[in-house]
């Protein structure tokens, strides 16, 4: 992964993740996530589900960015991942983060093809604007889905030490561990990375749709660490 892609994947990267546990919240008030031993199966579920969707959608930016493509690719990348993605409340937090990392990542990245992606997208999927930043630094299909396939499991996994008081270093080891799946959900979404985005995967979660939209109507009614 290259150095731009690292900035992107760093949880201090001004984005707005660190207020999004990715459905690890609402597990938690479940009792589907009560102790460590309960992580690995979550986290390995949400990265070849919403990971891998948000990642081959990330391949596909950053593959896009490179080529300076047309303001009407920008809006059918968004609008394939807005389709593939039944939630409104996983839209609105995918959505909110976006607008996030374009706030930073325009005054990082200065350039035309972002300028047009948030001329037609002023409020992108996360996936998409983290992909074409990644792509104007310079980064690769890869790098690009490689940081967002990270962020999929770094941000449930801090979410989990915060909630439950885990031990962080029993935490950061299983996130650890799933390096080579994180390598092979990047592989499998840079492969497709200059596909149209009507051809771009579409791997479905339901649970975590449901908790999404529990997770909002709760965050509404009562006091909630984070707002998906």
């Amino acid at each position: 992964m290259d150095a731009p892609a690292l900035l992107l994947a760093d949880s201090r990267f001004p984005g707005g993740g660190h207020i999004h546990s990715g459905g690890l919240e609402e597990a938690v008030a479940r009792k589907l996530v009560t102790a460590e031993n309960d992580l690995p199966p979550f986290l390995h579920g949400r990265l070849w589900t919403a990971g891998l969707l948000a990642s081959a959608f990330a391949a596909a930016s950053a593959h896009a960015a490179g080529r300076r493509v047309h303001k009407r690719h920008w809006l059918a990348l968004d609008a394939e991942l807005d389709a593939r993605t039944p939630s409104f409340a996983q839209r609105e937090a995918s959505r909110a983060q976006g607008r996030g990392t374009a706030r930073a990542g325009r005054i990082a990245w200065p350039v035309t093809v972002i300028a047009d992606l948030l001329e037609v997208t002023p409020r992108p999927h996360h996936a998409v604007i983290t992909g074409a930043l990644a792509g104007v630094a310079g980064g690769s299909p890869r790098d690009a889905a490689l940081a967002v396939a990270y962020l999929a499991v770094s941000g449930p996994a801090s979410a989990a030490v915060r909630l439950l008081g885990l031990d962080p270093l029993v935490v950061n080891a299983t996130v650890a561990r799933l390096a080579p799946e994180l390598e092979a959900v990047a592989e499998r979404a840079a492969a497709g990375a200059a596909a149209d985005p009507a051809d771009l995967p579409g791997p479905g979660a339901p649970g975590l749709d449901l908790f999404a939209e529990s997770q909002l109507r709760r965050h509404k009614e009562e006091v909630r660490l984070f707002a998906s």
